[in-house]
């Protein structure tokens, strides 16, 4: 009896490490667990990082994908949740810090029904406000609304109060991602025009609106999935084709500023299925604080008729020659 004690207390503690252990590598593709071992929900997502803690935030996606019967393409979705958000020191193991943006269930005409469309929220801080601001593509189930929503809190873990939603001067808004440089000013850049043309918009001192100040870039060029990053005073903006659910090519952009001249550089995506974008589509680029010139490249690989399971890509982007690449890796580490 004393030696099966022993033995079952050994196994016991065999087991608790395991229990607690934390991510030491990304594996692109595979399923990601956060601290509680639950599978991360923050579909095209994007990152802000304050105060020594990233925190992720993306599309909580739940319960069965639809495609309506009326649809002329493949516009499947789930019903609106919210958007969830995560914390990490580390950017390998998250915290799930719950819906921080939740669906309105009460009023079919609201803009977070769960009946609408809520993709690509990214979040901001303003330092003359003190407030964190949330963008977001909000949309009709039919995508026929193209519009932007507003939603601000006070902590970067929320809650967010939804301000309402509008077309930046007038013009579409979907895929869309934001960006704040070092002078504080802030842009949104979105796809717009029947996703035709890439929009960037400057903001109001406050990130909740638009200025008049805008351009129009990649005029019938039909980019999407915008993510933007600076790197040595020049600015990069990588988008993908556009293809409704499934993969096609990268393409990334220079420029001198955000409202000037982009120069298309092609794709940076390197070896096996990169003219697939390695079978994902990109949603934000993150600078690795602590790691001088190291960058990671965030893509969504969506499963189209199962959109809860779509799994996360992210890939170590660095420059070579001059020129941002991303290779594939199994797994990876700082």
């Amino acid at each position: 009896m004393k030696t099966k004690t022993i033995i079952s207390l050994l196994l016991v503690m065999m087991a608790i490490p395991c229990l607690s252990q934390s991510n030491k590598m990304f594996y692109p593709g595979r399923e990601w667990l956060d601290d509680e071992q639950h599978v991360i929900n923050a579909h095209g997502g994007g990152l802000l990082y304050h105060n020594g803690i990233y925190y992720w935030y993306g599309e909580c996606k739940l319960g069965k994908t639809i495609l309506p019967d009326w649809a002329t393409w493949e516009c499947y979705r789930t019903d609106v949740t919210g958007v969830s958000c995560y914390s990490s020191k580390d950017l390998l193991n998250w915290h799930d810090e719950g819906i921080v943006l939740r669906a309105e269930k009460s009023d079919s005409l609201h803009d977070l029904h769960p009946s609408k469309v809520v993709e690509r929220p990214k979040v901001i801080y303003n330092a003359q406000t003190c407030k964190f601001v949330m963008w977001m593509h909000i949309d009709s189930a039919d995508y026929g609304k193209a519009c932007a929503g507003v939603a601000i809190a006070d902590s970067p873990i929320g809650p967010f109060d939804y301000l309402g939603s509008f077309r930046p001067n007038g013009e579409m808004s979907r895929d869309q991602t934001l960006f704040v440089d070092d002078d504080g000013k802030a842009y949104q850049i979105c796809s717009s025009e029947d996703n035709a043309t890439m929009y960037i918009h400057l903001l109001t001192d406050d990130y909740l609106k638009p200025t008049k100040t805008y351009t129009r870039n990649f005029v019938k060029k039909f980019r999407e999935a915008p993510a933007v990053f600076k790197h040595e005073g020049k600015y990069y903006l990588l988008t993908s084709g556009c293809s409704g659910w499934d993969p096609n090519v990268a393409d990334i952009a220079v420029a001198d500023s955000m409202l000037g001249e982009w120069k298309p550089l092609g794709n940076p995506c390197v070896g096996e299925n990169a003219d697939k974008t390695f079978y994902g589509q990109s949603t934000y680029v993150q600078p690795v604080i602590g790691h001088p010139d190291l960058y990671i490249a965030l893509f969504d690989r969506w499963k189209k008729t199962d959109l809860p399971n779509s799994r996360y890509i992210w890939l170590p982007l660095r420059f070579e020659g001059g020129k941002p690449k991303i290779a594939w890796k199994e797994a990876w580490s700082f």
